[in-house]
């Protein structure tokens, strides 16, 4: 059974910093794409960063510069570093895997980021 299983969210201060992980199971972790994606109370979820299996990157232009995604294949487990939250960060914080054959895709229950004084 794949599991995608997020963790690291809670409660910073504006200009504050995270870093979320997301541990993978039941999956060939190194041939899939991953990424973070997001979503505020009452708006669409949103992609935020993501990392191929050869270890390209792309953001969001409204975290380019403060967040950082990276994984580890040995641990199975991709990350992202959140630097100078902002409020409008505020959000859950979704793990997702998709195979670059298949298409066939996987998300894990989120964890609540919030930046707030």
């Amino acid at each position: 059974q794949v599991q995608l299983v997020e963790s690291g969210g809670g409660l910073v201060r504006p200009g504050g910093s995270l870093r979320l992980s997301c541990v993978a199971s039941g999956l060939s972790f190194s041939i899939y794409h991953m990424g973070w994606y997001r979503q505020a109370p009452g708006k669409e979820r949103e992609l935020v960063a993501t990392i191929a299996w050869r270890g390209t990157t792309n953001y969001a232009d409204f975290v380019k510069g403060r967040f950082t995604i990276s994984r580890d294949k040995a641990k199975n487990t991709v990350y992202l570093q959140m630097n100078s939250l902002k409020p409008e960060d505020t959000a859950g914080y979704y793990c997702n895997a998709k195979h670059p054959v298949s298409s066939a895709d996987f998300w894990g229950q989120g964890t609540q980021v919030t930046a707030s004084s």
